[in-house]
């Protein structure tokens, strides 16, 4: 699982740029929404291992591409929002920093929270 969360936070960038480019072709398949990080992470999971049995196959049909093409969308939303829930865990982790420097208890326990609570989901 925690490799599996690395290549999301490497990776994450190239979502968002995906769908930039999905916007300038047109209407497609839109993919399993992902509107929290538990469920970008639970549609990141379930969809690559989909995917990685489609690609153990020897042999693909026109329809398992099709398929590998639906699943492309939910992989993009999931990376998206895994990206965005990243920079916000950074934005508190650097509070809770920042707050520990000054000896600010309430910042560094009100986003320390926030941090391990998002931080939690990625590594279960």
């Amino acid at each position: 699982m925690k490799k599996l969360l690395f290549t999301a936070i490497c990776l994450g960038l190239l979502g968002t740029t995906a769908n930039a480019d999905d916007q300038e072709r047109g209407d497609h398949f839109e993919g399993e929404s992902a509107e929290t990080l538990d469920q970008a992470v639970t549609n990141f999971t379930e969809t690559n291992r989909q995917l990685a049995e489609l690609l153990a196959q020897e042999e693909l049909s026109n329809s398992d591409l099709g398929t590998i093409h639906e699943l492309t969308y939910t992989l993009e939303n999931a990376l998206a929002k895994i990206d965005e829930e990243l920079e916000t865990m950074a934005v508190d982790l650097e509070e809770v920093h920042l707050g520990s420097e000054t000896l600010d208890y309430e910042r560094v326990s009100s986003h320390g929270a926030a941090y391990l609570e998002a931080a939690q989901t990625l590594t279960e």
